[in-house]
């Protein structure tokens, strides 16, 4: 039946446009639609912890609007050290952006970078004229290597293009000296740089899909010695910090036992995906394949899968952004990866919301010819997933809030 009456659609249309949440859509969906708190002491031996942390949404009453397309996916020489395991935190930017802070330069300089699963470049912001942006001052590093090689990446909210450049960077411990990465200077052609809560993006894909001419971030980690796994766990709080874990993962996180399923190609962090379920009353299965993607917010799926969910639990549209009535009960959603079921409730699914409306992380998006879901920062609240890149798969948990990570 009717959700709302006419007068009410209005205001549920006025309400999104000034209060919806802030969307990051994956540079990886794009790219194929076209073809703070300091790193904390390691624990253990070879793991390094990454904390991520969160700031408040900017509303859509901001000139330029909030929406914002990016987010993850596009479309060395370095000494032997004891093997060790690094904790990041990670800033949560209102449950839409976790990002965390790493150093470049000598002495280092502090930046925010989205650790991105999605893409694979690391990319820094070189000069600001927005106040509160910190940036990368290559005239105070004496480790700075310039170089002519131009960087261009594209993402849904607009194009970025900088210069390649080679320098000393760090996460925490763990350090890559003459890494090259990108400096970025002109946000002209990107949408709402100056609402951002970070300064860079760090990709963590692989090289298959990098514009940088030299080894990924986690290639260069793996062939220095210094974690003591080659792998990475992600744990995305839900309203709270976050934490990455290079070299392993944190068992304080974790709350089931693991399950294995290789990656399809090493390129994304894409499995095969057997279906997708709405309760006991709907099964699809026409995308085959998922991408786990710590640069999305949101759920990314076909259309027609998309579109036939929100028909069945009666979801309000506007403008690609779903709605429903928080007081209604509503089934599961589920994905089916190597055998398992991996449900999302309704609440769970929740973004934001408006009155007694709930805006659900989930939009749809047509790849051609690579019909796929995008599991994005929504999945990953509820399901901790270590990043296996020796053996080229992804393991699926519960995910445990654990201890506080202050």
């Amino acid at each position: 039946g009717q959700l709302f009456r006419i007068d009410d659609r209005i205001q549920f249309r006025a309400l999104l446009r000034e209060r919806a949440p802030m969307v990051a859509l994956s540079n990886l969906a794009v790219a194929l639609a076209l073809a703070s708190f300091p790193p904390s002491a390691g624990v253990g031996k070879g793991l390094l912890r990454i904390p991520i942390s969160r700031a408040e949404v900017p509303s859509m009453e901001q000139p330029d609007g909030v929406q914002m397309l990016m987010g993850a996916a596009v479309g060395l020489g370095v000494p032997q050290i004891a093997s060790t395991k690094q904790n990041v935190l990670l800033n949560n930017f209102n449950n839409i952006i976790y990002h965390g802070e790493m150093s470049i330069g000598t002495p280092g300089q502090s930046v925010d970078v989205v650790f991105d699963t999605g893409s694979s470049d690391l990319w820094v912001t070189s000069a600001t004229t927005v106040e509160g942006k910190r940036f990368f001052d290559a005239a105070e590093s004496s480790t700075y290597r310039s170089s002519s090689e131009l960087f261009a990446i594209r993402y849904g909210s607009g194009n970025l293009n900088g210069v390649f450049c080679h320098d000393t960077v760090a996460i925490g411990e763990l350090t890559l000296p003459n890494f090259t990465f990108a400096e970025v200077s002109n946000f002209s052609g990107f949408q709402n740089w100056h609402n951002m809560p970070f300064d860079g993006i760090l990709g963590l894909g692989f090289a298959s899909i990098a514009k940088t001419p030299g080894p990924t971030m986690m290639q260069a980690l793996v062939e220095s010695g210094q974690l003591e796994n080659p792998v990475f766990g992600f744990y995305l709080g839900n309203n709270t910090l976050g934490q990455l874990v290079f070299g392993g993962v944190d068992p304080a996180h974790v709350a089931s036992n693991f399950t294995w399923v290789d990656l399809m190609l090493p390129a994304w962090w894409s499995v095969g995906l057997d279906s997708v379920r709405l309760g006991s009353i709907l099964s699809l299965s026409a995308a085959n394949m998922a991408t786990v993607d710590s640069g999305s917010s949101v759920l990314l799926g076909p259309s027609r899968e998309v579109n036939a969910i929100m028909a069945m639990i009666g979801a309000e549209t506007v403008e690609g952004v779903h709605a429903v009535s928080c007081n209604k009960r509503l089934p599961d959603i589920s994905f089916v990866l190597g055998s398992k079921v991996f449900a999302l409730s309704m609440e769970e699914l929740v973004m934001t919301r408006v009155d007694d409306l709930c805006i659900l992380g989930i939009q749809a998006i047509d790849i051609v010819g690579h019909p796929m879901w995008i599991l994005g920062d929504v999945f990953l609240r509820k399901y901790y997933v270590q990043f296996d890149w020796g053996k080229k798969r992804l393991g699926f948990a519960l995910a445990s809030s654990g201890t506080n990570l202050v």
